[in-house]
């Protein structure tokens, strides 16, 4: 294995990092907040370590030594006492708490940008499946993080509960995936430890303090965790009967410009079409809704720029499984304009960023091939890297829902 190294520096504000400085979108990184620090990690080129933004040195010593080793922890003491830069060899193979770590990170990073698509074909994660086993890895890594980070993995395992009796059911069938049951007693230390207590703990003790007897009926997956979600599609509810259409395209599906699963992550989601009506002008956008239902009230926008003008907004109406709205445009009858389209969400949109098509892409592929390894037997060499219990679900349900 060729020799890594990394570089410990500190910053104007005090802030000490370790590693070069994080690049690509947001939706491609994995992000960790722990003890006095900030993990991220890449996830179309995973490279081991993290890079580790350090605000607190006192408290990251908890940690530092743990995923990095002795060196690099004391590097980071004495570079944020104003000690210069280092440059230090990194471990051949991460330790387990730094494995540990990564696989949490990427579990929330594919709760916030799994790219979940009916037209693409990338069938979502079962939130409350996800949900659980993060719990058990945010258990799994104590040593990590402050008590506001431990609170909130009691409030994730506390939020999913439900899925604890489908989990068991897997458990006991014919062929359980291998982490399955390690998940499960993490699951119930965590609540032993926090005091936690109902009839869903109660049912995981009493199996967990079973004899595992698999039982010979094939288990269906899709069936056991049943998705209330259907797909209609019903695309074309705003076209205008008597409209000629003057021109239309494809808009951009930024990803970052609004909650996760509102819009069907495919990048041909979003689309438009201008109309002649007379003298008048209008155009009228159409996008695939994803799988969750916003607020009532909450409505998306589409902002379009005209012939590279200033921005407009159109309020957009969730109708089935579309989100459409139409708006007047100022242009001469001659004109066929050219159009920029994007979709947001005001109040929670950064503003638009550049144009991560390629990036979005790559997330893309790495979801159907994380979705391929989950179809393989969970015992294989093929099943590596470990995918998550909801990867393994929804690579189950792929036929049935899609």
């Amino acid at each position: 294995m060729p020799e890594r190294r990394c570089s410990v520096t500190r910053a104007e504000d005090g802030t000490v990092r370790i590693a070069g400085p994080s690049t690509g979108p947001a939706f491609t990184r994995a992000v960790l907040d722990v003890a006095g620090a900030v993990l991220t990690w890449p996830v179309l080129d995973p490279t081991g370590l993290p890079t580790a933004d350090i605000h607190d040195a006192g408290q990251a010593q908890q940690w530092l030594w743990a995923v990095y080793g002795e060196r690099v922890a004391a590097a980071v003491d004495a570079v944020a006492s104003e000690s210069p830069a280092a440059e230090l060899t990194l471990p051949e193979r991460p330790t387990a708490l730094a494995e540990g770590a990564a696989r949490l990170a990427l579990g929330h990073w594919a709760a916030r940008w799994w790219p979940t698509s009916y037209l693409d074909g990338i069938p979502a994660l079962e939130p409350g499946v996800l949900g659980a086993e993060l719990a058990a890895l945010t258990h799994n890594c104590q040593q990590l993080l402050d008590e506001s980070a431990e609170l909130e993995g009691l409030e994730l395992l506390e939020e999913h509960l439900a899925a604890l009796d489908p989990l068991i059911r897997w458990r006991q069938s014919a062929d359980p995936p291998r982490q399955l049951d390690r998940v499960l007693r993490l699951i119930d230390d965590a609540a032993d430890n926090a005091g936690l207590d109902g009839e869903a703990l109660r049912r995981l003790r009493s199996a967990l303090d079973q004899e595992h007897r698999p039982t010979a009926t094939p288990l269906d997956l899709a069936e056991l965790f049943l998705r209330h979600q259907e797909f209609t599609l019903a695309a074309g509810s705003l076209r205008s009967a008597n409209g000629r259409v003057i021109a239309r395209g494809s808009g951009t599906n930024d990803w970052c410009r609004y909650p996760p699963g509102f819009v069907d992550a495919a990048e041909n989601a979003v689309s438009w079409t201008a109309y002649a009506l007379g003298a008048g002008r209008r155009i009228e956008v159409e996008v695939v809704a994803g799988i969750a239902a916003p607020a009532s009230g909450v409505r998306l926008a589409a902002e379009f720029h005209l012939d590279g003008g200033p921005p407009n907004r159109v309020p957009l109406a969730r109708r089935d499984d579309v989100w459409a709205g139409r708006a007047n445009l100022d242009i001469p009858a001659s004109t066929t304009p050219s159009m920029e389209v994007g979709i947001l969400l005001p109040g929670f949109d950064p503003g638009p960023g550049a144009d991560d098509r390629a990036a979005r892409e790559a997330v893309r592929a790495l979801a159907r091939h994380r979705l391929g390894v989950a179809t393989a037997p969970h015992d294989s060499e093929a099943a590596h890297p470990e995918p998550f219990l909801a990867e393994i679900a929804a690579a189950a349900a792929v036929e049935e829902d899609f």
